[in-house]
């Protein structure tokens, strides 16, 4: 046994309000943590729906009044944080309130951290010590509503931006870039359409998935892992079959929130091409994670016939071991209405070097049960690409 084995860092989540109509404690929250008038970040579609509009009379009558930034996009751009830290500072804003799906929370965690910084946002790139660079006392506390279970973002030290000159996602970390309080508050993801909750639902079992196959010693962040998959295998099919199911959504916020605490594990070849892939192609995150699902599996099988034996029968599939796993995951992608291949949602083999290169200089291959250098994540790409599931 390497001397090395169990020496490592563990970090977990932070102040959660957990429950149903919690949102409506936000200006209380917000006199908490000093906020007299924060920044609340969404994205532009919930900007526009009563919700938020209900969330902004709320906190003005309690005597907090809001700025509304909504100029992001579905993959944040470093523009789109840029613009953000611009009309913060122009309003005399003190926090952050990030409103929505894992667009406004990585956008609302990147504004917070930058409204103090002099470094470029692309100078805090999660790469050796980068963090170290940013200064702290600029940084401004955020609150974290989601609105979708599926990143989890809520929970996490980083946000993933887009750099639109490089065309790569980046992720941006800081330890304090973890959102000061949490709001799990399931009536905000009633009546989801159904093919996002499918989406950010495979996104959140694409976190528990890679973390508990990672080979990183971390066994609380295993055990959390393997839950959260519980409760996906339970409650992400109900969800989607009925967006008004309160618990099925309250599960699977807990879910999302669980897989992305469980990550710091580690991930792995799902997230190392669906990140480049996102860059290039603007797709949503968590449907890249679910088309890549069984493709990553396969090819990682030979190290991971062993979690997959213990997740098999934690789940009590019909089938058990790797077989049991890769079976579930066909089915439960057939029968949300996920696509087989990502030549379905427009996505073809021309660009297979670039992508192949990008994921492997990803921080998330680094986590990948199976080492893969660039020509491996290209064949892996093309695999996705045509459907090839090889010894299935």
């Amino acid at each position: 046994m390497s001397d090395t084995k169990f020496f490592t860092n563990w970090n977990y989540p932070t102040d959660m309000r957990v429950g149903p109509g919690r949102v409506n404690e936000l200006p209380q929250l917000c006199r908490e943590m000093g906020m007299a008038s924060p920044m609340l970040v969404t994205d532009p579609g919930l900007a526009a729906l009563p919700l938020v509009q209900r969330i902004v009379e709320n906190c003005l009558v309690a005597g907090v009044p809001l700025m509304v930034f909504s100029e992001i996009k579905g993959n944040p751009t470093g523009r789109n944080v840029s613009d953000g830290v611009s009309i913060f500072k122009a309003h005399g804003c003190d926090g952050v309130i990030a409103l929505g799906g894992g667009s406004a929370l990585d956008a609302g965690k990147a504004i917070a951290l930058m409204v103090g910084q002099t470094h470029s946002i692309w100078d805090f790139e999660d790469v050796g010590d980068n963090y170290l660079r940013v200064t702290t006392h600029g940084m401004v506390p955020v609150i974290a509503v989601p609105t979708t279970a599926g990143t989890g973002s809520e929970v996490g030290r980083s946000s993933v931006i887009t750099d639109e000159e490089a065309k790569l996602k980046k992720i941006i970390f800081h330890p304090r870039m973890l959102p000061e309080i949490v709001l799990l508050d399931p009536e905000l993801t009633l009546g989801l359409p159904a093919p996002i909750t499918a989406a950010t639902g495979m996104d959140a079992l694409s976190h528990s998935l890679e973390a508990f196959c990672s080979k990183n010693f971390h066994p609380m962040a295993e055990g959390i892992a393997l839950e959260a998959m519980r409760l996906i295998y339970v409650y992400l099919p109900r969800a989607v079959a009925d967006g008004s199911d309160l618990e099925a959504r309250m599960q699977m916020l807990v879910a999302s929130s669980m897989g992305a605490t469980a990550f710091q594990r580690g991930l792995g070849a799902m997230h190392a091409l669906a990140h480049p892939l996102g860059a290039l192609f603007d797709k949503h995150h968590g449907l890249l994670n679910a088309i890549l699902m069984p493709y990553v599996l396969l090819v990682n099988r030979e190290a991971i016939e062993e979690p997959m034996s213990r997740l098999s029968r934690f789940l009590a599939l019909p089938q058990a071991g790797f077989a049991g796993v890769l079976d579930w995951v066909l089915f439960l992608r057939r029968d949300l209405g996920i696509p087989h291949t990502l030549a379905e949602i427009g996505i073809d083999t021309a660009m297979s070097e670039k992508i192949g290169e990008a994921a492997a200089s990803d921080p998330s291959s680094a986590g990948n049960p199976v080492p893969l250098d660039k020509l491996g994540y290209k064949t892996l790409f093309e695999s996705a690409c045509n459907g090839h599931l090889g010894t299935a």
